[in-house]
């Protein structure tokens, strides 16, 4: 078992203020696998106090060293790739193949594109005699969770180094292990001593610590809706900024001209993937009333066909949850959908036949769901997904919309101008249309309880950077 209880604050392992230790565990075997130590609000002001002296310097560094900089972390990550991916499914029980093919790739390409856009970015732009500026906005505390480790990671640090902010990581205690490799990784990239910092912990101790911290400017959250009003609320004090990718219901829409039996077969795979445990799943699936019958035997045939297992088996679709709060929790969402009257078509409560140890779920479909009903009211954050029948595309839409959520969305049609005409009327931050594949490009963030603000590209590289106006600055 790994000793991982010390902290990276100002280029250096030390140890903690005081040690709490706290097991991680293998989801899959309910065995420990490392120790770390919980931080405190001590830990976290030597953190911060770090970064706020490195800021000093890096926040005057030019594009090109930034570049520089983010290049070689490129390298180094590209190096540890291996290693990261078993770290991934070690510690969520995320399926190697899964690890390799996406969790790993996903930090790579938020590195890759943060690279391409300081290429055209401009920080300066000239308006008549006013100059406006963009400059970093400071210190930054951010704070991510566990199911999605080097994506959600990367697209934070990324962009912070890019604008020449400083800042604090709060891994998931759950996951800490791969964020553990990644300051390892920016130290071999030689990131300069203070301007990435890594404290341990849990939410109501080294998160609002963070949040309510005077000397943090920004905060970047990414969890629970519950979670996430508590961060805003230890930060509003200070008026900082607080940016939050929340929770996800998202509803993929199958329209009457589609090919039903394909669309559901892929909407089911997507949302099993990752265990289910991805916020922006397409979990509410809205199918016409008079091909509810035809959906729910192609949705029975896709559970069928999907293998649940050890993470580390090349054809296992579906491993564990990440903790044994997450399988508990989604248990009592399945028991509360058969309770509520869903017809069960695949699934159900309980572990998969052969099943002795670790957090696996039976990948479960609900038909005729109501979306009045919790299953399609709360985010499950499990291989579970809800059938819901529509009468029009009207009233699609309007299911769609109704929900306190607004993340993600998707519209499969064969007519792609209907397909886009739907998409529109949509409240959520991203829509895939027929299919279409992540864009590492394109904004990442959500409308209502889903959050506020945007990462990925561009967009997130604006969140961390404040706007200047120059007045007189072009006057002869």
């Amino acid at each position: 078992m790994k000793n991982c209880r010390q902290f990276y604050i100002d280029g250096e392992w030390i140890d903690p203020v005081e040690t709490h230790d706290f097991q991680v565990i293998n989801p899959t075997t309910e065995g420990p696998i490392a120790t770390i130590t919980l931080g405190s609000a001590a830990d976290v002001d030597r953190a911060v106090a770090g970064a706020k002296r490195a800021f000093e310097s890096y926040s005057g560094a030019s594009v090109r060293d930034r570049q520089a900089l983010l290049r070689r972390v490129i390298d180094a990550y590209r190096s540890k790739a291996g290693e990261m991916a078993e770290t991934i499914s070690l510690e969520m029980g995320c399926p190697i193949s899964l690890s390799r093919a996406a969790q790993v790739p996903a930090g790579l390409s938020h590195l890759t594109e943060i690279v391409r856009v300081l290429e055209h970015f401009r920080f300066e732009e000239l308006k008549g005699s006013t100059l406006m500026r963009k400059e970093p906005i400071g210190v930054c505390a951010l704070i991510t969770p566990w199911n999605w480790p080097m994506n959600q990671v990367v697209c934070k640090v990324a962009p912070a180094l890019a604008a020449s902010c400083t800042m604090v990581l709060k891994p998931s205690e759950v996951a800490p292990l791969s964020a553990r490799l990644f300051a390892e990784i920016l130290h071999e990239a030689g990131v300069p001593a203070g301007v990435f910092n890594l404290v341990n912990g849990d939410g109501p101790t080294v998160g609002a610590a963070l949040a309510a911290h005077p000397d943090v400017d920004m905060v970047s959250f990414t969890g629970s809706v519950r979670a996430g009003v508590a961060v805003a609320t230890k930060a509003a004090p200070t008026v900082k900024r607080v940016t939050q990718e929340l929770g996800g219901k998202s509803a993929s829409i199958i329209l009457d001209d589609a090919d039903l039996s394909n669309a559901v077969h892929k909407c089911v795979q997507a949302s099993f993937r990752n265990a289910g445990q991805s916020c922006n799943a397409p979990t509410r699936l809205l199918v016409p009333r008079s091909k509810m019958s035809e959906a729910i035997a192609a949705a029975r045939q896709s559970v069928e066909a999907t293998k649940v297992g050890d993470p580390f088996a090349a054809d296992t679709a579906v491993g564990p949850l990440a903790s044994k709060a997450q399988f508990e929790k989604v248990q009592g969402y399945i028991r509360k959908g058969i309770e509520e009257g869903a017809t069960l078509v695949g699934g159900g409560p309980g572990v998969p036949d052969g099943m002795v140890k670790g957090y696996f779920v039976k990948p479960t479909v609900f038909a005729d769901v109501r979306n009045d009903m919790t299953i399609a009211r709360e985010e499950i954050f499990g291989p579970v997904l809800c059938i819901i029948a529509y009468v029009d595309d009207d009233d699609a839409i309007r299911i769609a919309n109704d929900t306190p959520y607004g993340l993600s969305g998707f519209v499969t049609s064969g007519n792609i101008e209907r397909a886009r005409a739907v998409a529109k009327r949509i409240r959520s931050g991203n829509v895939h249309i027929n299919d279409a594949k992540v864009d590492f490009s394109a904004c990442f963030g959500g409308f209502k309880q889903s959050g506020n603000g945007r990462e990925w590209g561009a967009s997130g590289l604006e969140e961390f950077l404040e706007l200047k106006a120059m007045l007189g600055y072009g006057a002869k």
